[in-house]
């Protein structure tokens, strides 16, 4: 199933253009409006806006029509969305324009929205945090827009509070950032300055920026579009004017608006490439986890510094994947990740290895509908005393699943004191492969090992996307290759 992302690089391209299109049922903007009763009102504006996307099919990337305007006219206004929604061409996205911020009634919308009327895109409000976007960024070929600053006047009191420190809605793009993938989030910015536009392209410099409110003045495209746009003329969706919409002259005035921003484009790009210090190597396929490894490293799960790991080696980074059972979305992703592997194996039970792999395996006992047990990282002198937890049966065979693979000790420790209680293992299946000669280590124990990534991978694929530099990249290759 294509994805929103890759859907809207292919209208971009094909159109040459980064517009989007609000097909809002406005009785007050449509041409010669006057007063109409509502069955004709809404026949007028069915006509309206089928022409609007007749227009401006070959001229745009994507449209987004309003949902509170269609919900202002009641249970007609659903059906004309509904008739709106089957006009647009399949190739062309749609972003429901919704600002949806309600906790109770997110996953329902998002089943709607994504299940039901096969939209590609929300706009939501970030203000009840992380909890109310999670249900929609479990879909994973959806985009979210998260509302980070509106142009309206009366809205600076909150946005730009305090006064000469960094401002509200700085935090709420630094807070977004950390809930889904690039791929996955983008940000919705209303401005009517440069300024602040070039502010949050520096603070998200990977995100997508939908953009608002920019025509206050024309004469400030340029400034905008190279406030916006990221390094490579990309990154930012330009509104189309509303009042445009009632033109006769529609077409004309969208291919030369389009024809100014690709000329725009072209030069940063230009710019950006004999400029660029290091530039990442470019590859026919990405990999299989891209997603899910941009969305590891935009949660800080890739650390840089010098650590030393549970095995007592010192590493110039660290990886703490314990901050995934804490984001609903990557963690759901990452138990995706297992299954694949687990799915191909055949065992009776599951054993997670303490403490850091015992939330995966209780999740993919869950999800593969396999008991699970874990062997105790010690013995306690009180109780039953046991050494597995669980229930089991002597010959049995369990998969076992841990988290990184550094040296392999915990893996190997772990499956002997299962081997020691009569059981049987074959497999033993991590997320993170440091690379570091375990698998061989172990192969020649009797195990066979699988991994979801390995860290040299990982690497590329952030190098690759530009979320690391060269020297990164050496120290990720560096230490995953020294023995």
């Amino acid at each position: 199933m294509t994805g929103f992302f890759e859907k809207l690089n292919r209208s971009s391209a094909q159109n040459s253009s980064l517009l989007v299109v609000g097909l809002d049922p406005n009785p007050e903007m449509m041409p010669g409006a006057q007063p109409l009763s509502q069955s004709h009102t809404i026949e007028a504006l069915e006509t309206w806006l089928r022409t609007i996307i007749e227009q401006t099919a070959d001229q745009v990337c994507a449209y987004k029509p309003s949902l509170g305007f269609y919900q202002a006219l009641g249970a007609a206004g659903f059906e004309l969305l509904q008739q709106v929604l089957q006009h647009i061409p399949s190739h062309l996205p749609i972003i429901i324009d919704a600002k949806h911020s309600d906790l109770n009634t997110a996953t329902a919308l998002a089943y709607t929205l994504f299940q039901d009327w096969d939209v590609d895109a929300v706009t939501l409000s970030p203000l009840a945090g992380q909890d109310a976007i999670a249900p929609f960024l479990l879909y994973g070929d959806k985009a979210s827009f998260i509302v980070c600053r509106t142009s309206n006047p009366a809205a600076r009191l909150i946005q730009d509070y305090p006064q000469g420190q960094l401002p509200f809605y700085h935090h709420l793009v630094q807070e977004a950032r950390t809930w889904g993938s690039p791929e996955q989030l983008g940000l919705e910015i209303g401005t009517s300055t440069p300024e602040s536009l070039a502010q949050i392209r520096a603070l998200a410099p990977e995100r997508l920026i939908l953009a608002r409110s920019i025509w206050g003045d024309t004469t400030l495209l340029n400034p905008f579009l190279q406030a916006g746009l990221d390094s490579h003329g990309n990154g930012l969706l330009l509104p189309v004017p509303q009042d445009w919409l009632r033109e006769r002259d529609l077409p004309e005035k969208l291919q030369q608006l389009n024809h100014h921003v690709s000329q725009v484009r072209q030069d940063i790009s230009q710019t950006s490439t004999s400029c660029q210090l290091w530039t990442a190597p470019q590859s026919t396929e990405s990999h299989p986890h891209r997603d899910l490894i941009l969305q590891l490293f935009d949660l800080e799960c890739i650390l840089f510094g010098d650590y030393v790991q549970a095995s007592g080696d010192t590493f110039a980074y660290y990886i703490d994947l314990r901050k995934i059972i804490s984001n609903p979305q990557v963690f759901h992703q990452v138990l995706n990740a297992y299954s694949e592997i687990l799915e191909t194996l055949v065992f009776d039970r599951i054993a997670g290895i303490p403490y850091g792999s015992l939330p995966t395996a209780t999740g993919l006992s869950l999800r593969l509908h396999h008991p699970m047990i874990f062997p105790r990282k010690e013995v306690k002198a009180h109780g039953t005393r046991r050494l597995i937890e669980g229930e089991f049966h002597p010959g049995e065979t369990v998969v076992v699943v841990d988290d990184i693979l550094i040296s392999g000790n915990s893996a190997i420790e772990g499956a002997q004191k299962l081997e020691s209680a009569g059981l049987n293992v074959q497999d033993i299946v991590v997320l993170i492969d440091h690379e570091k000669g375990v698998e061989t280590r172990l192969i020649k124990q009797g195990y066979q090992p699988h991994s979801v990534l390995k860290i040299s991978e990982i690497a590329h694929t952030l190098y690759s996307c530009q979320r690391i530099n060269i020297s990164q990249l050496d120290i990720l290759l560096h230490n995953q290759a020294s023995i």
